[in-house]
This record gives C-alpha cells, structure tokens and sequence, in this order.
C-alpha cells in the first residue's frame, strides 16, 4: 500500500534541502482573518512538509523543558477551529509580540484542522 505512495513522499533529508521562507505561508494563513464565515487556506504539499520540518528543527532543537517569558496566555483545546484561533490571536496579540501556552488538541474536530496546526 505505502509503496504506491513513496516517490510523493518527502524525506526529511529531502525537506532540509528546501529553504521555504515560512513568512509568506504565515501571511497566507492570516490573509482570510475577519472575514465572517471560515474560508479555507490554500496552500501546496510542499508548503504544508516546508513547515512541517522546520517545525520540527525547531523542536529538536529545543529541551524538553521550556522557559516561558511571563505574561503567558494559557489556552485550552483549540479543536481545529481556525476561527476561534484567529480571534483570540487578534483579541491577545500576535505571536511573537504575545506568549501563548496551548495545552494540547489542536486538531481533531474543526473542518481547519490543516490550517489550525499550520499557524
């Protein structure tokens, strides 16, 4: 079954390799903010593995156990409700002008799911 699928599978060797810029993909995300009803985010495979290995440099990188800078904005379950995320971005500030401390299910339940995790 995986077989079938392997060429289109990006390796993480493969990945490091690509310098995507995540600015632009991050303006993309945020470009769809106040608007009244959700509208999906369009973004390519690349885009999405771009962000998902970088993120996880990032993570590498780091120790298990973080410092926080104090104020921290402490968030519960975000469901994959882009929306909800947006506002309360909008309503507690930006990252990284503002810290935030999300708690875990970024996804599961939101039809945003992909761009819930993506931001």
């Amino acid at each position: 079954f995986f077989s079938a699928y392997a060429p289109q599978l990006l390796t993480a060797r493969a990945a490091s390799m690509i310098d995507v810029d995540p600015d632009p993909i991050i303006e993309k995300l945020l470009a769809v903010r106040g608007s009244r009803t959700p509208k999906q985010v369009d973004m390519t495979e690349l885009e999405i593995n771009s962000l998902v290995f970088k993120t996880r440099e990032i993570f590498m990188s780091q120790s298990t156990l973080i410092e926080l800078e104090a104020p921290v904005k402490i968030c519960g379950d975000v469901h994959g409700q882009y929306t909800d995320l947006l506002r309360l971005f909008e309503h507690g500030g930006f990252p990284p002008e503002s810290n935030y401390l999300f708690l875990g299910d970024y996804v599961d339940r939101g039809r945003q799911s992909l761009e819930t995790i993506c931001l």
